[in-house]
């Protein structure tokens, strides 16, 4: 691993020689990739070069607490060895997870794809919460939030939800809520106080640049319709509702339909971001279960079938499947306090990472 740190060190010094050539300096693109690849390396270098000023602090106090025979020197000492040797601790641990292939979705934005599932009415209202938790853990976070598309159901509840988050680090914390999240409660429509259980889908979709992943126009149909608003409000006048239909290469046609803007133009540039989003993480589902054994990685790359979390009302519990731990203040988590859970999940995939990279 040292090796590996002295390596990268010299690149990232190289590089700073290199942006300081007149040549680079005048060559605007080439100088922006040095600045990106250098950027990169710097959180890693300076905890490397903050491990080795602890070493270096380490060896001086431990000679201190060897060679000296004044007790109160002897116990400086002593506190300064145990408080370096935290620190050793504590930049180690981190310089193995900047080691570690950072995920290239990242430091996109997200799409995200709620539906109802089984459990009828009550399915729905559970898909309206999960989408407003959603909402407010953007907002708590300083993101934005723009719908593309929302079917509600005649209860007040969603029959499915299309929607962006766009903000720093949006897909790196949301990418943890893809799979199938599961609710235990009693119905405002149960007379009985019977607990019902009911799921809904959740699909996290890393949004995909034009440049990234091509759509030729001979792979899809584009329909235009009229849109209509639930329950009769706010019909369109004019057909800007789009729908997209994609067959090339799936066994099965891929549909998105937009209504929700009034413009036919950016219903369609929306619609084609969601497809395109979904043609590639299907491509990033398939590498990912070819590459990694872990489960967990793969949570938010689209993957529906597994389910990852139960909401227990009763009894106020939240269970994460994946990592086996419970979380209680369920109220408080539907108003978007996800960062325990959220955090939970990091700090597990990380331990897995790190294990199955053989440098933990």
């Amino acid at each position: 691993m040292f090796d590996k740190l002295k390596l990268v060190e010299a690149r990232y010094e190289e590089l700073d020689h290199l942006m300081a050539n007149p040549e680079v300096m005048t060559d605007l693109p080439r100088l922006q990739q040095y600045a990106r690849e250098q950027s990169d390396l710097t959180d890693l270098v300076a905890a490397y070069r903050a491990y080795r000023q602890a070493v270096t602090a380490l060896d001086e106090a431990q000679t201190m607490a060897y060679e000296t025979d004044d007790a109160e020197l002897k116990a400086l000492a002593q506190e300064e060895i145990e408080q370096q040797q935290t620190t050793i601790d504590r930049l180690d641990q981190e310089i193995r997870l900047l080691l570690l292939p950072s995920d290239p979705n990242d430091a996109k934005d997200v799409i995200m794809e709620i539906r109802q599932g089984e459990g009828g009415d009550e399915a729905g209202l559970f898909a309206g919460d999960l989408y407003r938790m959603y909402v407010r853990y953007a907002e708590l976070r300083g993101w934005k939030v723009e719908v593309n598309s929302t079917t509600e159901s005649d209860t007040g509840g969603m029959k499915e939800v299309i929607f962006e988050i766009r903000g720093e680090g949006a897909y790196s914390r949301m990418k943890y809520e893809g799979g199938v999240h599961r609710v235990q409660r009693v119905p405002v429509t149960e007379a009985r106080g019977r607990i019902h259980t009911s799921t809904a889908t959740v699909a996290v979709l890393p949004e995909v640049e034009p440049t990234e992943f091509e759509i030729k126009s001979d792979e899809i149909r584009l329909d235009v319709f009229r849109a209509g608003g639930h329950g009769g409000q706010g019909v369109n006048t004019t057909d800007s509702a789009v729908r997209l239909v994609y067959r090339a290469g799936t066994p099965d046609e891929i549909v998105v339909t937009c209504q929700d803007g009034r413009s036919q133009i950016k219903n369609r540039d929306k619609a084609m971001a969601v497809l395109r989003a979904r043609l590639y993480a299907r491509e990033q589902e398939k590498q990912d279960r070819e590459l990694s054994s872990s489960r967990l990685a793969q949570v938010g790359t689209g993957e529906r079938a597994e389910k990852i979390r139960t909401y227990n009302f009763p009894q106020d519990r939240i269970t994460d499947h994946r990592i086996g731990q419970n979380f209680s203040n369920l109220p408080g988590v539907l108003a978007g306090n996800l960062d325990k859970i959220i955090d939970a999940l990091i700090v597990h995939d990380n331990a897995e990472r790190l294990q199955a990279s053989g440098i933990a």
